[in-house]
């Protein structure tokens, strides 16, 4: 079994491989894990200045995109129309001026916009016959993929992991988890869920078997009247929702549609999405799907 401990994306990692290495296929799969990690930054990430999405935050116009973004863009396409466009990556200058910039200020820097629309800012070409995707940018927008992008790196690592043959695995990043386990003997992974309002403690236990669970929750990036979740029409972070959990096969979807239950019910979601979740409401009330793996303590059922 190896297990690697590191900082990444401005979160914590660990990945824990269920398989015998040795030291010199450790380390070469902790560099490919890493270079995989930071090629991914380097397109998306909205904290660099050398990053892709800097770039278009500048100067409009036409932008190839990398191989792996037509999934990415498929589904934040698709959330977006779901969603009433209060799912969408031209989110990113909204949260800036709100005080979640790349210096991490958390001080309010401007009087707040409301996003433009996804066709007035972009029109996205998909990738065909070896071409790779296109992104046409029509005026500068920061763009802002927090609401899936980690979800879908973790999937991208795991792919890396596969390529080199480890098939047991489990991908930790900052509680976003992706689990493989293709012995269904072994048992599922037990992932404490912990409560917004005392992060000493947990309200429940997922049993996962395999797949992704990951959850949302405005307590860990909170400041003034604002969380890292923002509705681009009101312009205001949600209240009425204090943590929601979701579990799919991929940490893309998973990640995706933890953002999604602050905005829309779960019968929105469910005619083209395969996941279950729990959400808990700030009076404590607890809403679960009814194929949700695990239990919640010390909550009001709905």
């Amino acid at each position: 079994m190896a297990q690697f401990d590191f900082q990444a994306i401005g979160t914590t990692w660990r990945i824990d491989v269920f398989q015998k290495l040795d030291k010199a296929e450790e380390a070469s799969l902790l560099s490919r894990v890493k270079d995989r990690i930071d090629i991914f930054d380097k397109a998306y990430s909205r904290f660099r200045d050398d990053s892709l999405v800097t770039e278009m935050s500048q100067k409009s116009g036409e932008y190839t995109l990398p191989p792996d973004a037509d999934t990415m863009m498929s589904l934040y396409h698709d959330l977006y129309l779901k969603t009433g466009g209060l799912v969408t990556p031209l989110i990113g200058n909204l949260i800036s001026d709100a005080g979640y910039d790349a210096k991490y200020s958390l001080k309010q820097r401007k009087e707040l916009e409301v996003p433009p629309a996804w066709d007035e800012a972009l029109e996205y070409k998909h990738s065909d016959k070896g071409h790779p995707p296109i992104l046409i940018v029509k005026k500068p927008v920061l763009l802002d993929f927090g609401a899936a992008g980690k979800g879908y790196l973790i999937d991208l690592v795991g792919e890396v992991l596969e390529a080199n043959g480890v098939t047991e695995y489990c991908i930790n990043a900052g509680g976003d988890i992706l689990y493989k386990n293709p012995d269904k003997n072994k048992g599922p992974l037990r992932v404490g869920l912990e409560d917004p309002e005392n992060t000493e403690q947990v309200v429940g236990i997922c049993a996962l078997q395999g797949g992704s669970i990951c959850g949302s929750a405005g307590n860990r990036r909170k400041w003034g009247n604002f969380t890292h979740i923002i509705n681009p029409k009101t312009l205001t972070s949600p209240t009425d929702i204090i943590a929601v959990w979701v579990t799919a096969k991929t940490a893309l979807v998973a990640d995706a549609l933890a953002t999604c239950l602050f905005f829309v019910p779960a019968n929105a979601l469910t005619d083209t999405y395969d996941f279950e979740y729990v959400l808990i409401r700030k009076d404590r009330s607890l809403e679960k799907s009814d194929g949700f793996q695990g239990e919640v303590y010390s909550i009001i059922t709905r």
